[in-house]
């Protein structure tokens, strides 16, 4: 075990820690639906924990409401099934004050983009020390299925029997625009694919922002097939690597380019492009716009979809600027506490404004 702090407040490193996959299993029995994606991100989850070398009591997981949200559950750490699209806030709440735990957020695209949507954009901007995971199925599953925030334009459910007439978020877009300083997308039954885009978020510090795919079988099944069926992946996914060249397809016969005079970015037959011109994958660049235009690349039928890290920058976290605050307050009140107690009872309850 590791102690809290260190001897200076900052969090101790951790005693190497032989934990294994095992140890992360609560006795909870797992209720999800029979083939559901959820068990394919839990079972990740689960494996990958051992590696970051830090004691379950040092490790939350916090939900709201929704089938995703069953999370903390069946997670062998601490954790809080919460209210309804207040997870982040929540969240916030303790990583600020317990700088030696390690937080992950657990939602849906329902949970996260319709009533908790405020939420969870302001905890991006302000760069809270946590880790987000999205679980995007395009359906609100718990409640039998009625049509989500991310639901395709005209989707056909037992809230919208005629066709959504709702235009979709797309959450990499606005996880950019609410500038998260790391933001990636991965998918249910890629287990290589997830567990190395979750090592990526853990070692982040600040706010990083998972989106992951996930399969309702019940409700939405088949949603992100073209993604996984050996004959379209190929074709349909972009796997962002940092540092090189965005090339896929089978035989790489496919890149990304900027358009020449244009804005954003394009896709165009290799055989078609100078070397040069293809694009680099950068996920430093510190305007989210490069980012931005990535992730708006795929088509409604998912075709030209990249998965990976859109973007990783460093910024001030909101748990650093907070605690520097608590702490100059506490030097300046320990100087002469006599002298800020009656300076603050003499300061009385009415301000001019000028």
């Amino acid at each position: 075990m590791s102690d809290a702090n260190g001897s200076n407040g900052a969090p101790a490193r951790p005693v190497a820690l032989k934990l294994t996959a095992k140890d992360f299993k609560s006795d909870q029995e797992v209720r999800w639906c029979p083939g559901c994606g959820d068990y394919a991100i839990l079972a990740a989850v689960q494996s990958f924990m051992p590696e970051l070398g830090i004691p379950r009591e040092r490790i939350v997981f916090i939900s709201g409401i929704g089938c995703s949200s069953r999370f903390p559950y069946y997670m062998n750490t601490y954790g809080m099934h919460s209210i309804h699209g207040r997870a982040p806030a929540i969240a916030t709440g303790l990583s600020a004050t317990r700088s030696d735990l390690s937080v992950w957020v657990v939602t849906g695209d329902g949970d996260a983009l319709s009533i908790g949507g405020n939420h969870l954009i302001h905890a991006l901007r302000r760069n809270v020390n946590l880790k987000m995971l999205l679980f995007n199925n395009r359906i609100y599953g718990l409640t039998k299925g009625q049509y989500s925030p991310t639901s395709e334009l005209g989707k056909v459910t037992k809230s919208t029997p005629v066709g959504s007439a709702d235009s979709p978020f797309n959450p990499i877009s606005l996880a950019l625009g609410a500038e998260a300083t790391f933001v990636a997308r991965t998918i249910d039954s890629d287990r290589k694919h997830l567990q190395s885009v979750l090592r990526a978020a853990a070692e982040h510090r600040g706010s990083a922002f998972v989106e992951i795919y996930q399969n309702c079988n019940i409700y939405n099944d088949d949603a992100f097939d073209a993604l996984k069926e050996p004959a379209t992946r190929d074709d349909y996914l972009i796997r962002l690597e940092h540092g090189q060249p965005i090339t896929f397809g089978k035989d790489g016969e496919w890149c990304v380019l900027h358009p020449p005079g244009g804005f954003g970015l394009q896709v165009r037959p290799t055989t078609e492009v100078a070397p040069e011109e293809i694009v680099t994958h950068d996920r430093t660049v510190a305007e989210p716009a490069y980012a931005f235009a990535l992730s708006r690349l795929p088509g409604e039928d998912l075709r030209h979809t990249p998965i990976g890290v859109f973007r990783a920058v460093e910024r001030s976290t909101y748990d650093e600027l907070v605690q520097a605050q608590v702490e100059e307050a506490k030097a300046k009140v320990s100087q002469s506490p006599e002298a800020e107690l009656a300076a603050l009872l003499r300061s009385g309850d009415t301000w001019t404004i000028v």
